[in-house]
């Protein structure tokens, strides 16, 4: 299809150039830019990021390409090309010739969170409505959240086949352009080659990330992943070291996946704990025990089988707890906010965020290796803490997380590799000036109360440290002296006062963390501790207490009868109750459908006539025929044919689960088909 519009080359305006590392990347006005284009009546073209070789990168990435790489606009590859559905499974993402499995397993767990995934990716983007040719995207970088706008132009083979990251949806083109604003920031496509799952991450929320090795892994390790799986978080794993090839047990070596779900199932020999996976590259699976083809699903009942089973080759599989443990080498986890780390609840959580650097000669000072040694050139700052509940004078513990990111030196993020970088912690009992650093002799007087500090050439490193209430001083350090780089560091806990100390001593304030689940994320951890497995009737008492903002005044009244239908969908293992997890799943649902019924209840009637109920199916994604819409009306809906919310509700949980049902039951995963017998014929 031939574009009718010329080329807009307005890249500069509203450009403010940046000093430092990204100097060469200008600060492109989003909105100007676009509204500039529309009345020139134009397309937007980034000469910051060209449709050239250039942006692909200089080396072993240009030996991968195809011989006749095109740049092609999503509406010249598909006649309908959308950027974001909602409507599209989550997981449509596949992995294209860059080696950048890392950044595509942490896009998979974005994209399991709507709510996260839209403070990256604005979702109000489109193709259709004033379209320009252009697309902004957001990042978490070093502190702060930082626009990358780049025109709709991607790499295609002669077939017009995208040659980086790609949907299994040829239409839609969310991912393949948050791929392209990533490789901007990073410097080009080939910058995307290595990476950690930690870093992207980051990058997409400005969590705290906890890198567990799973070969030390606790033993509570099944309770960290559940209370991972129903907050906020982001989940991400890696095999162990190698050059991504594919083992004879279906993993690949080297290399990233995404997690996905948990379940704990119960077979004829006793629970058995499950944790499901997908592959970035959206095909090749796990071939062992819980795999697709495997024996062991025969041990379940067949409603659960039917129901968790499916065997389409999209790199998506479950595999037990302990195989998990075994064959993989790092989990990481990403939270918006600490509370992950501990069970607390009630209080909030501050942090205190500031830059530094480490300069050759004056404060590049290396870690603690002999009396004589640098180290105590380091930055050096004063960390009070204490219990908020309690004040100053409580005993108990606090929880503290440290968090320390280092800069790239480079405008390419791997022209220049990481150093090594790490931090001590030193208890202060006595008054000093802190106009003054402390002195060498404070340091080996005075034992590290971590020891020894654990140094890794990653973006970051963090731990999570219980102190008690007092006075420390956090010392970050490179692994040599005279390593020169910035640093970010990160200070988390209840409660605490934060001082640079030296000629430049100041005080930094620390914020409150904002985070909109924290309630929620409480609500769940006293409902489990109360309620480990929920029957139907504490469904009716959770469900009926529930504020339904969403809804507006018309809340919902939740029957006994209508609890033991939706538990009826969900008890996979017929126990008559539901598990954590299958709780948290019909909350996301619970929370989708109240948006999509508010949505179409324009009157605010509180029920949904047949027009809006057919246009509140398709908005979530659901397709029925006038005349099956109509019957459903009748079926679910009330005498008068309107339907409220809560018959709405057992509605969509009964199609969605029939879907599944009808994709695991039938071979082709699109329907099952009624076909008459052959007639069989007379000997």
């Amino acid at each position: 299809m031939a574009m009718c519009f010329p080329i807009c080359r307005y890249w500069k305006l509203g450009c403010k150039d940046s000093m430092g590392d990204f100097s060469q990347l200008p600060r492109q006005d989003y909105e100007a830019l676009k509204e500039r284009c529309l009345r020139d009546g134009c397309l937007f073209e980034d000469k910051s990021f060209p449709a050239a070789l250039s942006s692909i990168g200089s080396g072993p990435l240009l030996r991968k390409l195809p011989s006749r790489l095109q740049w092609r606009r999503p509406p010249e590859l598909h006649s309908n090309p959308l950027f974001y559905s909602a409507k599209a499974k989550r997981l449509d993402l596949c992995q294209g010739l860059v080696g950048d499995c890392w950044f595509l397993a942490a896009l998979q767990a974005l994209s399991l969170h709507q709510d996260i995934l839209s403070r990256v990716v604005p979702l109000n983007q489109s193709f259709t409505k004033k379209y320009a040719g252009i697309f902004q995207f957001w990042f978490w970088h070093f502190g702060k959240w930082v626009p990358i706008v780049v025109d709709d132009r991607l790499p295609v083979n002669e077939a017009g086949q995208l040659v980086f990251v790609s949907s299994t949806y040829k239409n839609l083109f969310w991912g393949a352009l948050l791929e392209k604003a990533y490789a901007k920031l990073s410097g080009s496509y080939e910058d995307l080659q290595r990476g950690q799952v930690s870093e992207a991450l980051v990058d997409f929320t400005g969590g705290v990330t906890m890198t567990i090795k799973l070969s030390e892994a606790p033993d509570s390790l099944w309770d960290v992943l559940t209370r991972a799986m129903y907050s906020r978080t982001l989940i991400g794993c890696q095999t162990h070291c190698g050059k991504e090839r594919v083992l004879e047990n279906g993993l690949v070596d080297g290399h990233a996946y995404t997690l996905t779900g948990l379940r704990k199932v119960t077979t004829r020999h006793g629970p058995e704990y499950l944790v499901r996976l997908r592959n970035p590259w959206g095909k090749i699976e796990w071939k062992g025990d819980w795999s697709d083809s495997s024996s062991m699903w025969d041990l379940l009942s067949p409603k659960e089988k039917i129901l968790l089973l499916r065997k389409d080759d999209d790199g998506e599989f479950w595999m037990s707890l302990q195989d998990f443990k075994a064959h993989f080498m790092l989990l990481v986890i990403c939270k918006l906010s600490p509370g992950l780390l501990t069970q607390e609840v009630g209080q909030k959580w501050s942090y205190t965020m500031l830059e530094g650097r480490w300069e050759n000669g004056r404060t590049a000072g290396g870690q603690m290796k002999s009396p004589q040694d640098t180290f105590w050139k380091n930055p050096q700052f004063l960390l009070s803490v204490w219990r908020p509940q309690e004040g100053k004078r409580s005993q108990l513990l606090c929880s503290v997380l440290v968090s320390l990111l280092q800069k790239p030196r480079h405008r390419h993020r791997n022209w220049k590799p990481h150093l090594a970088i790490g931090f001590y912690l030193f208890r202060v009992n006595q008054i000093f000036d802190a106009q003054k650093k402390l002195p060498s002799e404070f340091f080996w007087k005075n034992a590290s109360l971590s020891c020894r500090a654990t140094f890794l050439t990653e973006k970051e490193v963090s731990r999570e440290l219980w102190l008690e209430p007092g006075t420390y001083v956090i010392v970050p350090c490179t692994s040599e002296a005279c390593q020169e780089s910035e640093f970010v560091l990160r200070v988390f806990s209840r409660k605490h006062i934060f001082y640079e100390i030296g000629s430049n001593s100041r005080v930094i304030f620390s914020k409150e963390i904002v985070d909109q689940s924290e309630g929620k994320d409480e609500f769940f951890t006293k409902l489990f501790e109360k309620y480990p497995e929920i029957n139907a009737i504490q469904l009716q008492n959770i469900l009926n207490h529930m504020p339904w903002s969403g809804l507006g005044s018309k809340q919902p009244l939740f029957s006994l009868e209508a609890c033991q239908g939706i538990l009826a969908l969900l008890d996979l293992n017929a126990s008559g109750t539901v598990s954590i997890q299958e709780f948290r799943d019909l909350w996301k649902q619970l929370m989708f459908y109240q948006e999509v019924f508010h949505k179409q209840d324009t009157n605010r009637s509180g029920s949904l006539n047949w027009a809006q109920l057919r246009a509140a199916m398709r908005e979530a994604g659901i397709m029925l025929s006038d005349d099956v819409c109509q019957l459903m009306l009748i079926r679910y809906g009330g005498p008068d044919l309107q339907m409220n919310f809560v018959r709405f509700v057992r509605l969509m949980l009964r199609v969605e689960n029939m879907e599944d049902v009808f994709q695991n039951l039938t071979q082709d995963g699109k329907g099952i088909y009624l076909q008459k017998p052959e007639p069989q014929t007379q000997h």
